[in-house]
């Protein structure tokens, strides 16, 4: 395990040493990931990718991909781009990550099921930022906007 990882613990998650509070899956945490179940995945994740809505904040890293009004993220598993980055028109279904409230201001992706998805093991697991406290994601897990800032901003 590395400084990298990012470790989900009781406390919160834990990510170059420090524990931030989050936000989890309203169905709490879950060993048996499955689409739509509204649960958090267990165990240790990596940051893939690094999302971010220019018209409302800088670069948070060289890396991070700006997010345009085109950007999806496919969650249909039947679709050959389950779990990935796809982009306007996409008739399967999918998530915008241009959104008009700031939850995808700033979005990392992560490693689960992705980057061989398999059909129905759950996907778009992305830090975002939470709603409140405690406020339960549909998978995700979500961070105050200071907080996720921090962690971009060492990701790698």
């Amino acid at each position: 395990m590395s400084a990298d990882d990012l470790v989900l613990t009781p406390q919160g998650v834990r990510f170059h040493g420090r524990i931030f509070p989050c936000s989890i899956g309203k169905s709490g945490v879950t060993a048996a990931k499955r689409e739509g179940d509204g649960a958090t995945p267990a165990g240790v994740h990596r940051i893939t990718g690094l999302w971010f809505r220019p018209d409302r904040l800088a670069r948070p890293a060289p890396w991070a991909r700006a997010i345009g009004p085109s950007d999806l993220w496919c969650d249909d598993p039947a679709h050959p781009s389950y779990n990935h980055h796809a982009r306007v028109p996409l008739a399967a279904s999918h998530e915008r990550l241009r959104r008009p409230d700031p939850l995808y201001d700033l979005v990392m992706t992560t490693d689960w099921n992705w980057p061989r998805a398999l059909p129905g093991r759950g996907s778009a697991i992305f830090l975002h930022q939470w709603r409140r406290p405690r406020f339960g994601t549909e998978g995700c897990i979500a961070f105050a906007r200071p907080h996720l800032l921090w962690i971009a901003r060492r990701a790698r």
